[in-house]
């Protein structure tokens, strides 16, 4: 056998075992008459030695002759430390080390194999199965693991089954571009990679599954942020006859039941809020409620008083920023240069600081006196010791602009604790998003997606105002889950389809399939999509995704590791009748 023991398990209890282990060499410290090794392997480390009283001379030489990441088994007696290291749990012991043999020689590593590594992001990423080795990464991938094995315990006591849907599908519009497959057998013709299993899973509800789950790999090609990868995961859940009550009341459940398992943590409450409060009152559809600065809209006490940049503007709106009125003018500045870099996008922005002593101080005081400053500081829930920042113009866009600074505020200040969390549901979004440069409707979720009971009607005189039977999960900050009650009902579902624009022949051909199985009787249904990744860095205490992908794609969607994507020969291409037209 290659091992008795594992490198993180000996302790004071084994003294005078013999045992083998085996692993990588993570580091050598060689004095001439003595020789320490540290041994790793996934579970730890354990320090070896060879000393030239008590070692044979042939093992001493195989010891002087190890390098890093030399892949070796020992075998030994496992000894009391006379330099203990309480920093590990191997740390009160060492194996004296009776026969060696080394396995497999390495390369001297492109960076340390270390917690603190001197290697660059790229560098790590193109060597990523070094860079497993290091804690950080091996214990974000445990982490992991995890998770999804407490989301298929939890799932499966509810009575979820998993069934795996199909990865080479029909090509459908579902918001993002499709990554394609073409088919050698099928000249001509191309497979999707499925950006969710949207339709399978409906399909499953009609087959009388009525309770699905599915920890599935997703794909869209799309443009990447750090927490967006070409792949991605879900854990995908559908279930029949059931209401949004049902759905948003099983999912409560898992995710109370991953923060007590995973964290420790028990959350009592999950708050609720329409989508248009939360545009309202924080400027996006996925606040971050462990903090406070809701908008303040200040129109009624901002506008006509002679400030030609409130008074032009369709919005007027604040923050209030808890002790931040001790900013200097310089810090403003900054906050004023922030605001305006094009990622932000705002002209600028007006403050007032609600001093210490009660009084209040603008950068508009030309136009505002202190009772109107007051208004602003009782709108915004200023308090003395607060600084109100102020952004205008269009309402869309001020309140993203705001949003951006209030998140941005909340992480200078330390307000967004990795160990709180505070989950929200968002509902009642709008069913149909206009896209101001075609002038038509598209869902705003999905063309699956029901609207509010008794809302139907409204599609035909005023289909803007339609809310979706629809819901999201936030945990502070991010989705972390979304999903809908679904349309069952084949005249609903060609209804909602004429108004995106499918014509009945273009509806047909794109998802007859599931409006004949409608035909079939179809139960009312509805699901929820968690995003794995997502969930997991959240848990994990950050918010990169990519900290906790084994083998994950770079921002421009490159796998350096292995040089993906990349050319295909001609005779591959041949095969898939695919020709290249690259115009230089």
């Amino acid at each position: 056998m290659y091992r008795s023991h594992n490198c993180g398990e000996l302790n004071l209890s084994d003294i005078n075992k013999e045992v083998t282990l085996s692993g990588w060499v993570a580091k050598v410290r060689d004095k001439g008459f003595v020789i320490w090794a540290d041994l790793r392997d996934r579970y730890g480390i354990t320090q070896l030695i060879f000393d030239e009283e008590r070692t044979p001379k042939e093992i001493m030489e195989t010891a002087k002759g190890l390098g890093r990441e030399f892949v070796v088994q020992i075998t030994g007696t496992v000894i009391e430390r006379t330099s203990k290291n309480p920093n590990i749990p191997t740390g009160q012991i060492e194996v004296l080390v009776t026969a060696i043999k080394v396995l497999n020689q390495s390369l001297v590593p492109p960076f340390t194999i270390e917690d603190q590594t001197d290697g660059g992001e790229d560098i790590r990423m193109k060597y990523r199965y070094l860079d497993i080795r290091r804690n950080p990464v091996k214990e974000n991938l445990i982490f992991r693991h995890k998770v999804a094995i407490e989301v298929r315990k939890y799932l499966s006591d509810e009575g979820f089954i998993e069934v795996e849907t199909p990865y080479l599908i029909k090509s459908t519009p579902e918001g993002a571009r499709d990554f394609v497959v073409p088919s050698r057998m099928n000249e001509g013709q191309f497979y999707a990679l499925p950006q969710s299993p949207q339709t399978f899973k409906q399909l499953l509800m009609v087959g009388g599954m009525d309770k699905y789950f599915q920890i599935v790999k997703c794909f869209r090609d799309e443009d990447l942020r750090a927490d967006r990868q070409p792949e991605f995961t879900q854990i995908d859940c559908e279930m029949a006859f059931v209401e949004q009550e049902d759905i948003l009341n099983v999912f409560e459940g898992l995710t109370r039941h991953l923060l007590q398992e995973i964290k420790g943590v028990t959350v009592d409450s999950f708050p609720r809020m329409t989508y248009d409060d939360a545009m309202k009152k924080y400027g996006n559809d996925k606040p971050d409620i462990r903090f406070g600065m809701e908008f303040g809209e200040l129109n009624a006490v901002a506008q006509h008083k002679e400030f030609g940049v409130f008074n032009d503007a369709e919005l007027v709106v604040g923050i209030a920023v808890p002790g931040a009125a001790t900013y200097t003018r310089k810090e403003i500045d900054a906050l004023i240069d922030w605001v305006r870099r094009p990622q932000v996008g705002a002209k600028g922005m007006v403050y007032v600081k609600y001093n210490a002593d009660g009084s209040l101080k603008s950068s508009v005081d030309k136009f505002y006196d202190s009772n109107d400053l007051a208004e602003w500081a009782k709108i915004t829930g200023a308090k003395p010791g607060d600084l109100i920042c102020v952004l205008s113009g269009d309402a869309n866009k001020t309140r993203t602009q705001l949003s951006a600074l209030r998140m941005e505020l909340a992480t200078r200040l330390g307000l967004r604790k990795n160990n709180e969390f505070a989950p929200l549901w968002v509902i009642d979004f709008p069913l149909l998003e206009l896209d101001e440069e075609t002038g038509h409707y598209h869902a705003m979720h999905h063309p699956f997606t029901s609207p509010k009971p008794g809302q139907l009607a409204l599609l035909d005189t005023d289909p803007g105002a339609v809310k979706a039977n629809a819901y999201d999960l936030v945990l502070n900050g991010n989705e972390i889950g979304g999903g809908s009650i679904r349309i069952h009902d084949t005249d609903m579902q060609a209804t909602m389809f004429k108004h995106l624009g499918f014509s009945p022949e273009e509806a047909k051909a794109q998802f007859g399939f599931l409006m004949e199985a409608f035909k079939y009787g179809a139960p009312p249904h509805g699901g929820l999509a968690f995003g794995l990744d997502r969930l997991v860095a959240i848990l994990g205490g950050q918010e990169t995704i990519r900290d906790f992908i084994a083998f994950p794609k770079n921002n421009s969607g490159r796998d350096v590791m292995i040089d993906a994507p990349s050319p295909i020969d001609e005779e591959q291409l041949k095969e898939l009748n695919l020709k290249l037209n690259i115009s230089l």
